[in-house]
């Protein structure tokens, strides 16, 4: 995952400007840049899921097409013997 730039001390200082004690300030600041690093996804992130989705989907799409193929064969193949057998 890409980094998000988050400074901590600026938010801290934001913090205790507004009145929150400073101890109770950093680990605020600590939590929310652990949430920002570890939950949420950039773009980079998002394009990079959706190349492998477009991938997935591919593989997908041509697994499909070869096994409806081959239902049709089978398909036409018991029609024939059976065409051949009535």
């Amino acid at each position: 995952m890409a980094t998000i730039a988050f400074d901590t001390h600026a938010f801290v200082k934001e913090l205790t400007q507004a009145g929150m004690p400073e101890a109770q300030a950093e680990v605020l600041a600590r939590s929310q840049a652990t949430l920002i690093d570890e939950k949420l996804a950039t773009k980079q992130d998002l394009k990079e899921l959706e190349e492998r989705l477009r991938h997935d989907m591919k593989e997908l799409e041509l697994r499909l097409t070869i096994r409806l193929g081959s239902m049709m064969v089978v398909a036409i193949g018991v029609v024939a013997a059976l065409v051949k057998l009535l």
